[in-house]
């Protein structure tokens, strides 16, 4: 094992720290829970306490840690400004303190562009040069990746495509603050609300099957696998879903026109099965005469891509030198 590299992946409910090969293999991984709603240094220890338990597993050499965080963050500075599924940071210095106590270089990214240059790099979008990649799970993450390298934008702050309006009348119904945004209609909490709606439509008491559910049992999870099993209302719900998803990246290619587009995340995995169909209706959805040859493709890494783009952030100067050298 010549040379490894510490990823980091920091959610609202869990840190995950993983030992990462230079060909992007997780070779032993640690989760612990994340203390988000205390103060600053709880936060911080719980990222210490995955990190010790990663660093303590191997004899191996560490040379780098990569760490994903939900944003918005500073990527150059690698502070964490003001995030809503980790309200203990308020403009915290993450990368100092990690530098100061474990005297590694560290690099910190936000989790979607970590992911997406995870899958330019070893996944789905390997042999393709511009790729655009989107991670649905309780939120909407996005990612522009060009040449193996993240766009960031002027400050840092790019690629949020999740909180990009889809409806202008549509209330509030997400942390951003804007009206309709698509976080706010596709995203697992999203697809669980428009499950329950549907079945307030349906007579409790009534003898269809629908009428006998159980609405405050409805979750993602369950919309998905009776979906899966045919039941009508279900379906509905993830027609719905692909629906909004199509004319949302009708949109993407065209202002962008990528050569491929990844979805990951947990509900972009159960999408799996419908990605032709999504496929499909985009080309209702686009002006570009070509978005037909646009592929649309499951992410490699599902629920480990946090931990192989920490890592990317570091491995990716070698994979563009030595495609610079092929040339």
């Amino acid at each position: 094992m010549a040379s490894l590299v510490l990823g980091v992946d920091i959610g609202g409910t869990k840190v995950a720290a993983g030992l990462v090969t230079e060909a992007g293999e997780i070779v032993y991984q640690v989760r612990v829970p994340m203390v988000a709603d205390h103060g600053p240094e709880e936060g911080f220890q719980s990222v210490c306490q995955a990190i010790d338990s990663a660093l303590e597993s191997n004899a191996t050499p560490v040379r780098a840690i990569g760490v994903s965080s939900p944003g918005p963050l500073d990527p150059k500075r690698g502070v964490i400004l003001k995030t809503p599924n980790l309200p203990c940071w308020r403009n915290f210095p993450l990368l100092q303190r990690i530098e100061q106590k474990y005297g590694l270089p560290t690099r910190v990214e936000n989790d979607a562009n970590a992911a997406g240059l995870a899958e330019a790099i070893w996944g789905a979008g390997a042999n393709y040069d511009s790729i655009f990649y989107v991670t649905m799970g309780t939120g909407i993450g996005t990612a522009i990746i060009q040449a193996k390298r993240i766009f960031h934008g002027r400050t840092g702050a790019a690629a949020e495509g999740g909180h990009m309006t889809i409806d202008l009348n549509a209330p509030v119904g997400c942390g951003c603050g804007k009206r309709g945004c698509l976080e706010s209609m596709v995203s697992g909490p999203a697809i669980a609300r428009r499950g329950r709606e549907h079945l307030t439509k349906v007579p409790a008491d009534s003898n269809s099957q629908e009428g006998n559910v159980d609405r405050g049992a409805i979750t993602t999870k369950s919309v998905f696998d009776t979906g899966d099993a045919g039941e009508a209302w279900a379906v509905r719900v993830i027609e719905e879903t692909t629906e909004i998803l199509a004319a949302w990246l009708g949109n993407i290619i065209d202002l962008l026109e990528p050569d491929v587009i990844v979805v990951g995340g947990g509900v972009g995995i159960r999408l799996t099965s419908w990605l032709p169909k999504i496929a499909t209706a985009i080309r209702h959805w686009t002006i570009n005469p070509g978005a037909h040859e646009i592929p649309l493709l499951p992410a490699r890494y599902g629920a480990d891509s946090g931990l192989a783009g920490s890592a990317a952030l570091w491995l990716q100067s070698a994979v563009v030198n030595q495609a610079a050298i092929s040339e």
